[in-house]
């Protein structure tokens, strides 16, 4: 996949028609209040009013709505809650609203980077970090379409995701609802999903997705209070770089700033808002806020911030009124981040296609199964595969199954369910996964249809454990960490003493294959003590056929890690120093002061050295690189071939390679291209510029080729130059690399560029 293959989609017109009549109701979010709902005594002719005219633009229709309305009518776009529940006037607190204007939606938003989130019927899809390990952004777009269909039967018409970040640290609670450590992958994957959510589905249910959390939210400790500090160049390469890429992509309708500051101001007060999203990035949508991440009104107005999520607090109409009354705000703001909701509403067809009065009932279609089963397998990931033990023949085998994330009876509360998503939501994980299949149920279906036996232990008694993996052929044995919004984890080792199950297995059995639920990185002290290992990751509810198909060679193993593996925690950027993590307080502690409400200062001084970059500057060997992964055959890079020319200003490198397939079994490779900058640009390591994901026959060779080009949104042969203010690209000689990993990179060519045009090949 290159950006030259992928041009910023055009985005795909949903089919309109007039509407005789909307929905006019109110979104119940308890608030701790009474709440009063305003009927209109006859209901409005909605053909009559302009802002219904669907010969008209989104511009022109949202205008007309505005100039209908009063000052306080275009408060209530301001706030979630008010803007969309139209006849709904007082909330908690003694805020009063007038009824707003005629023909104007009910609107809910829904919680859903990874899914949609506890609702029954629906699909449980793997989790962000496991798609972005598939490098599929088809399949990623696929999954967005079917998500947002299903979020608009349960009556939600926004969906809160997805999510995007940098992967600072492994430890971070939320690693698993993003998309990895680097910037065109992760920036390309939200993309993806967000094409799927707002262009993808049912043209009479449109849905809005919100890329979140605008920007350096990498901790979930005080997450709410916490200050990420870093130089502008970091900001802008690491942190900004993959919303550019998603934005320019993607064309999202919404976006929510996150909870912490940045170099000392919040994120929803911060004039990023203005002068990257919408001035660098041309963003277009709107900006919300996250559920209290809103500090002031007038600061956080002005700097950008269109609406506040949930209730009102900060932009009531008291508040508004106070401000505009003292300057601190101006008209031409208010009426702009007004008109930003509602012509976002009308552009997506909120308003011409109203959600249902009720919910529709919602059941996962064969489709939709088909779909999580696929993305399972194509993200689950081979890190080791010693002596080919895997795939598992076809055999009358003994087969000790091991762990209790391999089966839907819990064990300690803990069973295939959580295993299935994130947590962070109570202990049952973020999506429904009430139809999950269990790898135990799809494992002994597979052993037994050959004659075999599957023998399984929870794994409680490590006692039992050796004796039941004595018994078998080979052995399976599962270990988790669980992950989710609210905290980080104190380490990357297995939850509940899972190191030590996983040593008392592979001691007990001499062909023990691991599999790790998790969405992060995994510690693996025993990891010179097993033959194999998969990272499953949180895998959806098909988790277990995909599973059992991956392990018998049904499925050829190819996914690649979207993050680095470390050895330890202490190898990663912020391992070591507790400045850079978690964060000190003034008085030098990482603890804060009884009874403080002062604000952790995060330090970034790692710089650009994050993810894989780190590794290649420290001279760091992780224990699986990024972009790792194995498969059941074998693929040979050849014929490197770099092309570069540079015009206007501009530089365009075609490279071309051939991969073969040598093994005896069809097989899906992702060749990935990488590009070092000159020693003048002071870039740590090297940058993913493109990949591509091709499937051969055995003995097939294909020829492929990857377009670096500079105009792209990911900025491939730029650095930032604060002074500028700029992207901007260093004269020299840029090296290329291709290959199978970030560390597998047997073809290297370098390529000269002069922006002037007088030595370049």
């Amino acid at each position: 996949m290159t950006l030259s293959d992928n041009p910023r989609a055009a985005r795909s017109p949903r089919a309109r028609r007039r509407a005789t009549a909307l929905l006019l109701g109110a979104t119940l979010i308890a608030t701790g209040g009474t709440v009063a709902l305003a009927t209109p005594a006859v209901a409005a002719d909605c053909s009559t009013v302009p802002w219904m005219d669907t010969s008209k633009s989104a511009d022109e229709r949202a205008d007309a709505l505005l100039d209908a309305s009063t000052q306080h009518q275009k408060y209530r776009w301001l706030v979630e809650q008010p803007a969309n529940s139209p006849t709904q006037t007082t909330w908690s607190g003694g805020v009063v609203y007038p009824v707003q204007v005629d023909c104007t939606p009910t609107v809910i938003y829904s919680n859903g980077a990874e899914g949609a989130h506890n609702k029954a019927g629906t699909t449980a899809w793997p989790g962000p970090i496991a798609i972005a390990a598939s490098w599929n952004l088809a399949l990623n777009e696929q999954k967005g379409a079917i998500h947002a269909d299903e979020a608009f039967d349960n009556r939600s018409n926004v969906i809160l995701g997805p999510g995007v970040a940098s992967g600072r640290t492994p430890l971070s609670g939320r690693t698993a609802e993003y998309f990895g450590e680097d910037p065109l992958l992760s920036g390309l994957m939200g993309a993806a999903n967000v094409r799927g959510i707002e262009d993808g589905g049912s043209p009479d249910k449109p849905v809005i997705a919100n890329l979140k959390h605008y920007v350096a939210n990498e901790q979930e400790l005080d997450r709410n209070n916490s200050s990420s500090n870093m130089d502008e160049r970091t900001f802008r390469q690491v942190y900004d770089l993959p919303y550019e890429i998603a934005i320019k992509e993607s064309d999202p309708d919404s976006l929510m700033c996150s909870y912490n500051q940045i170099n000392g101001v919040w994120a929803c007060e911060n004039d990023i808002l203005t002068t990257s999203l919408r001035d660098k990035m041309g963003f277009d949508g709107y900006v919300m806020s996250d559920f209290g991440s809103v500090h002031s009104t007038g600061p956080s107005l002005m700097a950008g911030l269109d609406q506040e999520l949930n209730r009102p607090i900060w932009f009531t109409p008291v508040r508004l009124d106070a401000a505009l009354a003292a300057g601190e705000v101006t008209q031409e703001r208010i009426d702009e981040a007004a008109f930003q909701v509602v012509r976002s509403y009308i552009k997506a067809g909120l308003f011409d296609h109203p959600l249902p009065a009720t919910s529709t009932p919602v059941t996962a279609t064969d489709e939709s199964r088909t779909l999580a089963r696929e993305l399972a397998e194509q993200s689950a990931v081979l890190l080791k595969n010693e002596d080919g033990i895997l795939p598992l023949e076809d055999g009358p085998l003994t087969v000790a199954v091991v762990g209790p994330t391999a089966s839907k009876t819990p064990t300690n509360g803990i069973s295939t369910v959580q295993a299935c998503s994130a947590g962070g939501f109570g202990a049952r994980g973020v999506l429904n996964c009430d139809n999950v299949v269990d790898p135990l149920t799809s494992i002994t279906e597979r052993v037994e249809a050959a004659g075999g036996t599957v023998l399984y232990n929870n794994g409680a008694d490590l006692a039992s454990v050796a004796a039941t993996a004595a018994q078998a052929d080979v052995a399976i044995v599962f270990g988790y960490i669980r992950t989710g919004e609210f905290s980080d984890i104190p380490d990357i080792r297995l939850d509940s003493n899972g190191d030590a199950l996983v040593e008392a297995v592979a001691a007990a059995n001499d062909d023990t294959v691991v599999v790790l639920n998790s969405g992060t990185a995994v510690e693996m002290p025993w990891v010179d003590d097993v033959d194999a290992v998969f990272s499953n990751w949180f895998a959806g509810e098909q988790m277990g056929p995909a599973l059992a198909g991956l392990l018998w060679g049904d499925v050829n193993p190819s996914g690649k890690l979207p993050m680095t593996f470390p050895k330890s925690v202490a190898d990663t950027p912020t391992g070591t120093d507790p400045a850079r993590y978690p964060g000190v307080f003034s008085n030098g502690s990482t603890t804060r002061p009884a009874g403080s409400t002062e604000v952790r200062q995060v330090s970034y001084s790692e710089g650009l050295q994050v993810g894989y970059k780190w590794y290649d500057e420290q001279g760091i060997e992780p224990l699986f690189e990024f972009g790792h992964g194995l498969s059941y055959t074998e693929f040979e890079y050849s014929k490197l071939k770099v092309k570069t020319k540079v015009k206007n200003g501009a530089v365009e490198t075609r490279v071309t390679f051939f991969v073969e397939n040598e093994g005896d079994r069809a097989g899906v490779e992702i060749p990935q291209v990488y590009l070092a900058l000159p020693d003048a640009a002071a870039e740590p390591g090297k940058r993913l510029v493109g990949f591509e994901r091709i499937e051969l026959a055995a003995g097939e060779k294909q020829k492929v080729e990857v377009v670096i080009d500079s105009t792209d949104s990911n900025q491939p042969y730029s650095i930032w130059d604060v002074n500028a203010d700029a992207w901007t690209i260093v004269d020299g000689t840029y090296v290329v690399s291709v290959g199978s990993s970030s560390r597998d990179l047997p073809l290297t060519e370098g390529t000269a560029v002069d922006i002037d045009g007088k030595k370049n090949k």
